[in-house]
């Protein structure tokens, strides 16, 4: 039986696509928290700042079904894990490929490349199929890119589906960000509380209070001081106003400067987990 690497129509990628091999396992950071609280803001500042610092190649998943982290990052989407048909991987298999060897070509189509970083959109299923099917290739796709990137950021939806069904693996951080209000810490603990009973790490979550102003409401989060204070910052509602990418920001903009400082932490982080 011939390899997919005989067949020239379907090239298979040992490394990324950028022809870089990554010798040591991805650093994953998964982002939660409820919705509203600016996850997908963030997590596209995280990815600009962790490449300005020469941490690079990244591999930037939206795990939301209502994708738009390809808009904060201002790349283009043209197919997503969610309109990929689960007939297809049965009956569409080009002779001499496995099925194995098929998903992995998919995923190559599916990945937006970009400046220091490929995106892979979770998109929603077409007609009323549900998410099992992509769910599952999410999951899939995030086994077999695991050492073809220095970094995985992965913009999750609200809630901690993805972490409870193990469709993203175990995280080595998990930032749970939230706004300073009452109902924003009071889902920290719930999620904290999700993902400790799930086996992960207390030292691996981390609480990052975004669009601070001057204080946050009086709920008890534990002892855990937070990881991040990103500020409020006019720039970034300026951005979204205009339609441009929020990733483009000025970098002297609050913001901007306080996601810089998070990603030299996480960088530091991912160097200590290698030595």
């Amino acid at each position: 039986m011939r390899s997919c690497r005989q067949l020239q129509k379907f090239p298979c990628a040992s490394g990324n696509r950028r022809g870089e091999t990554i010798a040591k396992p991805s650093f994953t950071i998964a982002i939660s928290g409820k919705g509203g609280t600016g996850k997908t803001t963030l997590s596209s500042l995280l990815i600009r700042s962790l490449i300005e610092e020469g941490e690079r190649p990244i591999l930037a998943v939206d795990a939301d079904p209502n994708a738009n982290l390809h808009e904060a990052l201002g790349v283009e989407v043209r197919e997503t894990l969610g309109s990929m048909r689960e007939e297809a991987f049965t009956k569409n298999i080009p002779p001499g490929m496995s099925r194995h060897d098929y998903i992995r070509y998919r995923f190559r189509q599916a990945i937006v490349e970009s400046d220091g970083f490929d995106l892979l959109a979770m998109g929603r299923p077409e007609g009323s199929g549900c998410y099992c099917f992509a769910n599952d290739l999410l999951s899939e796709s995030m086994q077999q890119l695991g050492r073809e990137y220095r970094f995985i950021v992965i913009d999750t939806e609200a809630g901690m589906e993805h972490i409870s069904r193990g469709t993203i693996g175990r995280p080595d951080v998990l930032l749970i960000v939230s706004d300073p209000g009452a109902r924003g810490l009071r889902t920290v603990i719930r999620i904290r509380a999700i993902a400790i009973s799930l086996g992960l790490g207390e030292e691996k979550i981390h609480v990052v209070f975004n669009r601070f102003k001057t204080g946050a409401a009086q709920v008890d989060i534990g002892k855990q001081v937070p990881f991040a204070i990103i500020p409020e910052d006019p720039a970034v509602e300026a951005a979204d106003l205009a339609a441009i990418p929020v990733a483009q920001i000025p970098p002297d903009s609050p913001a901007r400067v306080a996601v810089r400082e998070l990603a030299v932490k996480l960088a530091g982080m991912a160097e200590r987990r290698e030595t």
